[in-house]
């Protein structure tokens, strides 16, 4: 019978991602719920040295598997190393972190069980013994409740949006048990062949892994006024982003656009400048820790989500909030 949690946790040449600590944290409270054990699978290059450092929350067992065809990613590759790990344990429950990996492998993998692939949660709740999870339509307008037909055999494969549970709630303190998964591919058919990483794929700005962010909106007017908000950001050491207009007319690239369309970000500070709020932009940051919104417009619905906000022309309060910045940092 299937019982338990088993979390894909991504990991980066041997580094735990934060999706991978926040899927983790996910996988407790809700074992903690159903009284289900968590177990857990790494997968790729040095995924036995990330298999540690994840053996080290409060979990029953850890897998890895960094056989030579998980040296880089693939679908193929990752899909059917999780599927051998997954036949083994037998959980009622996979969970992942909504990566752009899993997004792409997690469909394959979950049709291979003859399941649907619940995607991109934003929450969950418990209800008679069972999990409800929550999930964003109409581009994060609405909510909505979504909840698996009963079915014995087989798992049901859920990820989590970044930010949708914090990796501040992972319990740590444990020693779980660390073996090799004995995963073999070698009758694998891998259709991917990586033949080289790109420098601008490397370039990329990965804004999912920034503590802290500063945002600008079309409050900032023209590209020559960026700058502004760019010293803020630096004092701060942080990330600069932008919401969709900025992009769009091509002021800042388009990976630095947070939204709908762009990253959905989950940092412990995010600054909005001169970003009114428009949805589409709420829905890529909603899930920040602290929320500061500097809008000269009192009506903005940014302030809405705001923790703390400041009423005025950004052109004479940001140069101000750097100023006091740098000072406390001297």
């Amino acid at each position: 019978m299937a019982s338990g949690i088993l979390v894909i946790v991504e990991q980066n040449d041997g580094k735990v991602s934060r999706i991978g600590w926040e899927a983790l944290a996910a996988a407790q409270e809700i074992g903690a719920g159903l009284q289900q054990k968590i177990s857990a699978i790494v997968l790729g290059k040095n995924a036995a040295a990330a298999a540690k450092a994840v053996a080290e929350a409060k979990i029953s067992q850890v897998w890895f598997a960094e056989n030579t065809e998980l040296t880089n990613y693939t679908p193929d590759g990752f899909s059917a190393a999780a599927r051998q790990v997954i036949e083994k344990a037998q959980p009622e429950y996979v969970f992942a972190g909504h990566s752009y990996q899993a997004r792409d492998y997690m469909p394959k993998l979950a049709t291979a069980f003859g399941r649907v692939f619940m995607s991109d949660c934003v929450g969950y709740r418990l209800e008679g013994g069972a999990v409800v999870f929550v999930r964003q339509m109409f581009q994060g307008k609405i909510n909505a409740d979504f909840s698996f037909t009963p079915q014995s055999g087989t798992p049901y494969f859920v990820s989590f949006q970044a930010g949708a549970v914090s990796s501040d709630k992972l319990e740590k303190g444990g020693n779980a048990a660390v073996a090799d998964a004995g995963a073999n591919l070698s009758e694998i058919s891998i259709r991917t062949k990586v033949l080289e990483i790109f420098e601008g794929v490397k370039g990329k700005v990965d804004l999912t892994k920034a503590e802290v962010i500063v945002s600008v909106g079309r409050g900032i007017k023209e590209k020559d006024k960026l700058p502004v908000v760019e010293e803020l950001a630096k004092a701060l050491g942080a990330e600069l982003a932008a919401s969709r207009p900025v992009c769009d007319d091509g002021w800042l690239p388009m990976d630095r656009q947070i939204g709908s369309s762009g990253q959905t970000v989950a940092p412990k500070l995010y600054l909005a400048v001169g970003i009114s709020g428009a949805i589409q932009h709420i829905v890529g940051m909603k899930g920040s820790r602290v929320v500061v919104a500097i809008n000269k417009d009192e009506r903005a619905p940014i302030f809405d989500l705001a923790d703390y906000g400041v009423v005025g022309d950004l052109f004479e309060v940001v140069p101000a909030l750097t100023a006091a910045i740098k000072e406390v940092k001297s």
